[in-house]
């Protein structure tokens, strides 16, 4: 079983939380998007996939420019765990929602999804990424919360390791 993160990131901030998860799991391979064909994604058993909420609750350009080719892949029998970086005070109403996009097509593609994050100590309004009172995934507030990432990683990391590794 192999194991690896894919992610898109337009500021940094994404780039630098993959590198984090990879470290706490034991120095994973990590993509970017952004110069990385997603079908690379077929070598993997397990995946970590990333990425920011740009706008009104899209996905960044790199995931926007993959978003095609990743919707034709098939993840049947591949476990999948997601994370997501948003902004919660500028974009309350829309918090993190691009996470809930990729999580929809990873469930249609036939993936189990693993790694669901409590919602407490966050202050949204609403989110595409949330079921109930849990995040489809990690949730990063760089923004507003970045005191809370590396605790929320480590966290996480605990959370998925049984099942990502």
């Amino acid at each position: 079983m192999s194991t690896a993160i894919f992610f898109a990131s337009t500021t940094g901030n994404s780039d630098e939380v993959a590198s984090k998860i990879s470290s706490a799991l034991g120095k994973i391979e990590v993509f970017n998007l952004a110069n990385t064909k997603v079908e690379r994604i077929n070598e993997y058993d397990k995946i970590i996939l990333g990425g920011s909420t740009w706008g009104d609750g899209e996905l960044n350009d790199d995931w926007e420019d993959a978003w095609g080719d990743f919707c034709k892949l098939n993840l049947s029998k591949k476990t999948v765990a997601l994370f997501g970086l948003g902004d919660q005070e500028s974009y309350s109403d829309e918090f993190c929602s691009a996470l809930g996009e990729i999580y929809k097509q990873v469930v249609s593609l036939g993936a189990t999804v693993v790694g669901f994050t409590s919602t407490n100590g966050y202050h949204h309004d609403s989110s595409k990424a949330q079921i109930d009172n849990k995040f489809v995934g990690l949730v990063i507030d760089e923004d507003n919360q970045s005191e809370l990432t590396d605790k929320r990683i480590e966290d996480w990391v605990k959370d998925i390791k049984e099942d990502i590794l």
